[in-house]
């Protein structure tokens, strides 16, 4: 796991073998099943996640009780709720495996140790951590303003492979319609 972390991270620079021991000495690895909570909302995150295997969901609670998938995040990305983990602040959002999953995981306090460590490593994250930002709303205003049949469309079109690997109720709860419409709308398309 932690060479799929390597080479995710070289994609944005170069990192000398030294600097592999020190991130490998910052870090530790889990396991985690589907449905397990990463980080429950009104917590702080303390974790960084990379995710070597597997999807994480990032949810929230509305207004009526109801949880609601804001994002999915796959294998070779970060997943956090970044307020609360930079800030100390208790999160509005939870995170949980939408499938079982293998992570790489940084606590906050080792990460800030690697900042320390390797003068290039808080820079790498932030830039990182920007481009993941602007592709979550990239792909969030792709949606905005179509109707259920072309939201799911474009979701089979942009993460197909998050359609194969997920419940189709956590589908539903994503794309903003009941699980009996989404329902509907599969047999209208097959």
């Amino acid at each position: 796991m932690l060479a799929s972390l390597i080479n995710f991270l070289r994609r944005h620079r170069n990192i000398s073998d030294e600097d592999v021991a020190v991130i490998g000495q910052h870090i530790h690895l889990r396991t985690v099943k589907e449905g397990d909570v990463l980080l429950q909302e009104g917590k702080v995150a303390r974790e960084l996640f990379f995710i070597s295997n597997g999807i994480l969901k990032i949810t929230h609670v509305n207004d009526k009780g109801n949880e609601v998938v804001l994002f999915f995040v796959k294998e070779d990305h970060l997943c956090t709720i970044l307020n609360s983990f930079e800030n100390n602040v208790p999160a509005h959002e939870s995170i949980l495996a939408a499938s079982d999953a293998t992570l790489v995981v940084f606590t906050r306090e080792q990460l800030l140790q690697l900042y320390t460590l390797i003068p290039y490593f808080k820079d790498l994250m932030e830039g990182i951590t920007r481009e993941a930002l602007m592709r979550k709303i990239q792909l969030r205003n792709t949606y905005a303003g179509a109707d259920a049949s072309a939201r799911y469309q474009l979701f089979l079109e942009l993460q197909p492979d998050i359609s194969l690997r997920v419940p189709l109720n956590d589908i539903a709860s994503y794309l903003g319609i009941t699980p009996q419409s989404l329902s509907r709308i599969r047999r209208n398309i097959r």
